[in-house]
């Protein structure tokens, strides 16, 4: 079970991350600290600094990618509409717009990172949300902004 979520909380975050298109390689969150479905969630994810993408941003200092913050937030994103629809799941969730997004701060790995993602509006297949990314062990905000995720709604 996953810190502070319940156990059927714990299979809801399951289910909905399945639902996502993502393979296991390239998911940026690891535990679910709580989800409200449909509305907001925060999770955390964990560098280690193995992963492939530090040998080269950048060799000898790496930092955490500031795209990869914006996926954080979109994935969890995904998972807190999702988990409100596990009986009808949007198909295809994608990344579609990046909107007012600042990254304000780097984190050179290991890391442990708070992604949260809050739901500000949806209509049909088309979710805004906002969300944030702070360092865990300093406060430090490092990003911050809204995106927009699109699927297509099931046909019955």
């Amino acid at each position: 079970m996953r810190m502070g979520v319940s156990m059927s909380q714990d299979s809801t975050h399951d289910q909905a991350l399945s639902s996502l298109p993502h393979g296991p390689e390239f998911r940026f969150v690891h535990q679910m600290e709580s989800l409200t479905p449909g509305t907001e969630g925060t999770a955390v994810w964990i560098l280690s600094g193995a992963e492939h993408y530090f040998r080269g941003h950048f060799p000898d200092q790496p930092l955490v990618p500031g795209v990869l913050m914006v996926e954080s937030i979109a994935q969890l994103a995904g998972i807190v509409v999702q988990s409100a629809r596990l009986e009808n799941p949007l198909l295809n969730v994608r990344l579609t717009a990046i909107r007012q997004f600042k990254i304000g701060g780097t984190v050179p790995p290991p890391a442990t990172l708070r992604v949260h993602a809050r739901i500000d509006g949806s209509m049909g297949g088309l979710i805004q949300a906002s969300g944030t990314v702070t360092d865990m062990a300093t406060g430090n905000l490092l990003a911050t902004g809204a995106i927009v995720l699109s699927g297509k709604e099931p046909t019955a």
